[in-house]
């Protein structure tokens, strides 16, 4: 259990953020609670997008970031939006790197059956950081398990 001090201070990990040109009014990624994961991405749009059915859209953030090696940015849904208007993230979850310095982009889909229209600083996305593992593949025999090579909802079958 991670404890809180009188602040409701959990912890700091440095994130540097720079807006992109045209951008100084596009509110940056802060925390909603204390007991948020996940902080809110923008639209950075300069007019109006009309997401259609069934298209794929790139819409920007406002702002480029760094942070150390060993952690990764996860850009996932809204679930408000998904649930409303059907839109989501095509590459969900999005994975920025820790060594990428360009603007933050989110690949939107309108997977509802009307047109949604996108505004200057819309909430469209949601980002969290989380600390990451790297693997050393090794090539090798595999052990046996009861699963072994069922996959693809063939667990709990009978």
């Amino acid at each position: 259990m991670v404890k809180s001090n009188s602040e409701g201070d959990l912890g700091r990990l440095i994130v540097k953020i720079q807006r992109t040109e045209g951008n100084e009014d596009i509110n940056m990624p802060k925390y909603q609670t204390l007991g948020s994961a996940a902080v809110d991405l923008h639209a950075a749009v300069k007019e109006n997008v009309t997401l259609n059915p069934g298209k794929i859209y790139l819409v920007f953030a406002g702002f480029k970031m760094e942070f150390p090696a060993g952690y990764v940015a996860e850009i996932t849904p809204r679930s408000g939006l998904a649930l409303k208007h059907g839109i989501s993230i095509v590459n969900s979850p999005g994975i920025v790197d820790s060594d990428y310095r360009g603007e933050i982009g989110i690949i939107l889909i309108n997977l509802g059956q009307e047109d949604y229209v996108v505004k200057r600083n819309d909430r469209i996305a949601q980002m969290n950081i989380k600390k990451v593992e790297r693997a050393e593949f090794v090539e090798s025999e595999l052990s046996e398990t009861s699963r072994g090579a069922g996959g693809f909802g063939s667990t709990g079958r009978k």
